[in-house]
């Protein structure tokens, strides 16, 4: 198993234990990483109990219809966050992670390859947006914006 799937395995069960403790149901809102969060989520311990699954919306159109999202540039803090919530109020879920960005290999509406917005947070807390420069191709970007959106989730779960 390379480092990386590793890493996310690990990750993800991380969460789960932080969801099973909080006693939150968690939901995802995809993007550029095409389900690779949910994934790695459904695959984690006991997900039935605590998973209440993923949202992908690639498209800028889905992202305004599904989530909520307004019209204009999706890579942007604001588009993260409207996903989030978009996410949370659907499935009445507690605790979310929606991530954004381009990609690569080449920029997106302005913004060079790498750019990643993820928003996470819980109903009760709140949501935080952060921006990130991830190096590398697109591949490495979505395997290192699934480990971020995977540790603010369970920072969020832990109440952090």
């Amino acid at each position: 198993m390379p480092r990386d799937d590793r890493t996310i395995e690990a990750r993800a069960a991380a969460c789960a234990r932080a969801a099973v403790v909080a006693g939150m149901r968690v939901v995802v809102a995809e993007s550029l990483t095409s389900g690779a969060i949910a994934g790695a989520l459904g695959r984690a311990a006991d997900a039935s109990e605590w998973f209440a699954g993923g949202i992908l919306a690639y498209r800028p159109e889905t992202k305004q219809r599904v989530l909520g999202v307004q019209p204009g540039p999706v890579v942007t803090a604001a588009a993260a966050r409207q996903m989030a919530l978009g996410a949370l109020s659907l499935t009445g879920a507690q605790a979310v992670a929606a991530v954004t960005g381009a990609g690569g290999p080449g920029p997106e509406e302005g913004r060079p390859a790498g750019t990643v917005f993820l928003a996470s947070g819980t109903d009760r807390r709140g949501i935080e947006v952060v921006e990130l420069h991830l190096p590398g191709d697109p591949a490495e970007v979505v395997a290192a914006t699934v480990v971020a959106a995977l540790e603010a989730l369970e920072r969020a779960l832990r109440g952090g």
